[in-house]
């Protein structure tokens, strides 16, 4: 069951109240948005405290846009759908950063000898070498591109005609699949 929280203000006055810092508009703003992101960050992997945090940060964006008059609404619901807008933009990024990614860590849990760790290393080379040869056409160019020819994603997006952000989002997933194959093969 959706829970409707009434709204005693109009958009014109959630805008005023928010340039002012209208105590009552600020208040219910608060109330009752923050339950709506706490519950979204809670059902992505995140915390109370992390949707505090995120609500927190994006309550200042909003903030700030709409006293630098860079955010205009447009229609009844646009204060507290763009709220809730710049709040899951901010936890997606969050979650694609290296803040929240987790690492595969390729080396033995326990000390072995020189000898051993050379021929480990020269066996991980050689699965991932082997896992990268079995990645797509496009998957292979991109990281090629990036790690080994050190290109930039602007020059990456020109040369397979994509947009920049198209670029970094392929190169994720490639980097993503490479993981997931080299931890099927540790298991």
């Amino acid at each position: 069951m959706q829970e409707t929280t009434f709204n005693p203000f109009s958009q014109d006055e959630l805008i005023l109240g928010i340039k002012s810092n209208e105590p009552k508009v600020l208040k219910w703003l608060y109330q009752s948005q923050f339950p709506k992101i706490e519950k979204y960050v809670l059902a992505n992997n995140g915390s109370e405290a992390q949707a505090k945090d995120l609500f927190q940060e994006a309550f200042i964006s909003l903030w700030n846009n709409v006293r630098s008059d860079k955010f205009i609404p447009e229609n009844g619901t646009a204060v507290t759908g763009y709220l809730y807008q710049i709040a899951k933009n901010k936890w997606l990024d969050y979650l694609r950063s290296s803040r929240y990614q987790k690492t595969t860590d390729f080396r033995p849990e326990h000390e072995k000898g020189e000898e051993n760790e050379e021929s480990d290393r020269e066996e991980l080379r050689s699965a991932m070498s082997l896992e990268f040869q079995k990645l797509g056409e496009n998957c292979k160019e991109i990281l090629k591109r990036f790690y080994f020819q050190k290109e930039s994603m602007e020059t990456i997006a020109k040369a397979f005609q994509w947009t920049e952000a198209t670029a970094r989002n392929n190169k994720y997933r490639c980097i993503q699949r490479l993981k997931e194959k080299m931890n099927t093969l540790n298991k």
